[in-house]
């Protein structure tokens, strides 16, 4: 599975939300996102790739396209 269809997977797992939907959404742009719902999602991404994500970039991921970002900057995912 390649990393980008296991971290929508994540988002569309986590927020019970269509993958049509993923393209611009932003922290609290669904009803599940909310405080609660995004440490489930840095739950289920650090799960999902084995990583333990530092404070400041669960702070930062603050859209899915910021989360790509960190993830390919800080954590040597590749979304190729």
């Amino acid at each position: 599975m390649s990393s980008l269809k296991k971290y929508a997977d994540v988002f569309v797992e986590t927020f019970e939300i269509e993958q049509e939907k993923l393209v611009g959404l932003q922290y609290q742009g669904t009803e599940l996102w909310d405080s609660v719902g995004h440490m489930n999602l840095i739950a289920n991404l650090e799960e999902a790739f084995d990583i333990m994500m530092e404070t400041d970039d669960i702070i930062d991921l603050s859209s899915y396209e910021k989360g790509i970002e960190i993830l390919k900057e800080k954590y040597d995912v590749s979304f190729e």
